[in-house]
């Protein structure tokens, strides 16, 4: 495939001779975790057995929509859930964590983030926005985290107690850390549990989901939240987000969500139950190009010069690859160099502007068929030191190459 690109586009020598080296490097790597997680998709749809009177479009309140059941369901089984609330509804990924925080916190109760500080939106409607928790009387603690440490469950446990609810961010945001595998995430749910049984243990599960055959639900946390517009969309579902876990605490966040009393019960699928279905059913495939293309993305910027993390090859926890490119006008050339491979607006010229809820000026390159859709090739940098890009998803390998290539050419070497 390296190739072939080269042959279709125009890449300097150097830029060309590293991709060479870096498709070589690539096709040695193996992930066996995807193929138990497509495995494990397709044994889903084969026991939850949908047929075509399940994707029938409602309106309305939704009152009896097979299609947002029979897909709930599905999310289910794939994350051993007792109970899962998706709906377009929920807009984000950042919605639905709100949503299922405001519904577990009592007035006036304690959240503890045990990741360090979330990513930006989220820490603003936790803490900085107007009519934020912090200012509605929620008590906000975090565990300290530097890039380097590696999470420590006895510390997030002691700085948990008296805790009703801790947050684990799993993908690393804008952040210089590693993604947490799901085992991690249960690993610090047991620790807490054993010091405030009472905590309900909520983790964002945005970009990560299917990268492993085992979800953080498998191994004890109460909630994952995240949206359908990431890995479980496809790429085809039109928006929306999820919370999947214990029955009671989903219960909660509908009530919160809706109404008291309403439960989940409304919320129709405006004809769009299908697109969220086959999304489903596609996303283990998309997942898996998206990690082979991160990878690539990975050994040709390594070669150039920059330190990317994951390194390619090393254990991967979600769709985002951080690369680190030292100042803002190298941030800038690589998004100017990703945007002109996208299938929309490629002929756009990113520019770094404020963007609501973060701190910094954003610097983003995207051309989604459904804006926000992550799961399709993106990056985002915020414009402050150590000046990381973070590339997102590639729902075809081949794509996230060209992205690479032309994101290289723009940035130059190190």
């Amino acid at each position: 495939m390296i190739e072939a690109l080269l042959g279709r586009f125009d890449v300097s020598p150097p830029v060309a001779k590293a991709a060479r080296a870096a498709a070589a490097r690539v096709a040695r790597i193996e992930r066996p975790d995807l193929e138990r997680v497509k495995a494990s998709v397709l044994r889903a749809f084969f026991d939850e057995g949908l047929s075509e009177s399940d994707l029938r479009e409602s309106y309305g309140y939704g009152y009896d929509d097979p299609a947002r059941d029979r897909y709930e369901s599905l999310l289910c089984r794939i994350f051993g859930a007792e109970r899962a609330l998706a709906r377009l509804s929920l807009v984000s990924g950042t919605h639905a964590i709100v949503t299922a925080l405001e519904a577990c916190l009592p007035r006036g109760g304690r959240l503890v983030a045990a990741t360090g500080s979330p990513y930006d939106t989220l820490r603003n409607a936790i803490a900085d926005a107007s009519y934020s928790l912090v200012e509605r009387g929620i008590q906000y603690d975090e565990v300290s985290s530097s890039a380097d440490a590696e999470i420590d469950p006895a510390a997030v446990a002691e700085a948990s107690a008296g805790a009703d609810v801790v947050f684990v961010q799993r993908s690393r945001g804008y952040a210089a850390r590693r993604a947490l595998s799901a085992e991690e995430c249960g690993a610090i749910a047991r620790a807490v549990k054993s010091v405030a049984p009472q905590a309900t243990i909520v983790v964002d599960n945005c970009y990560s989901e299917l990268v492993e055959d085992r979800e953080p639900t498998h191994y004890g946390v109460d909630l994952v939240a995240g949206s359908l517009l990431k890995n479980l969309g496809g790429g085809l579902a039109p928006g929306g987000a999820y919370v999947a876990g214990r029955a009671e605490i989903v219960a909660r966040v509908a009530a919160r969500h809706y109404a008291p009393g309403l439960d989940a019960n409304v919320g129709p699928t405006l004809g769009f139950g299908r697109a969220l279905a086959q999304g489903l059913f596609a996303a283990p495939h998309a997942v898996a190009e998206s990690l082979a293309g991160l990878d690539f993305f990975a050994a040709l910027f390594e070669d150039l010069g920059y330190r990317a993390d994951p390194a390619p090859g090393g254990p991967r926890y979600d769709i985002v690859q951080a690369i680190g490119l030292v100042s803002a006008d190298k941030v800038a050339a690589f998004a100017r160099g990703l945007q002109r491979a996208m299938p929309l607006n490629a002929r756009f010229r990113p520019e770094p502007g404020p963007v609501p809820g973060y701190r910094d000026p954003v610097v983003m390159s995207s051309g989604a068929f459904v804006s926000g859709s992550t799961l399709e090739l993106s990056c985002d940098a915020p414009m402050r030191p150590p000046f990381v890009a973070y590339v997102q998803g590639g729902m075809t390998r081949e794509h996230a190459m060209l992205g690479a290539l032309l994101a290289a050419e723009e940035t130059g070497p190190s």
